[in-house]
């Protein structure tokens, strides 16, 4: 079950939910098949409500959303992006611990 601080981007409210949005968004690229991806899904609703108030959390499922994977580049899932508007600040592929995330994420919102 997904953390109710994690919200469904798609390409109809990107621009609102992460472009326009006043805290860095942590955007995790996925889908359904991915067994990596479902791994990581624990750690990524744990830091969405560790972190909340500090930075928004959103899961964009890359089978639906093919064009907004594209424009960051996603080659392989899961991978996570963090933006700041429109500059991307963090780019991660692959399963990480949650403190290994959190860790990364954390020295990201200093800079």
């Amino acid at each position: 079950m997904a953390s109710k601080n994690v919200i469904t981007l798609t390409a109809d409210n990107f621009e609102t939910e992460v472009i326009q949005s006043d805290k860095p968004v942590l955007i995790d690229f996925w889908a359904s098949w991915c067994g990596p991806c479902r791994v990581i899904a624990p750690a990524i609703d744990a830091l969405a409500d560790e972190m909340a108030g500090k930075i928004k959390v959103g899961k964009m499922n890359v089978d639906e959303q093919q064009s907004v994977a594209a424009s960051f580049q996603v080659m392989s899932i899961p991978t996570l992006v963090m933006t700041r508007g429109k500059t991307v600040i963090l780019h991660s592929v692959g399963v990480k611990s949650k403190e290994a995330l959190k860790k990364e994420i954390e020295a990201k919102l200093k800079t």
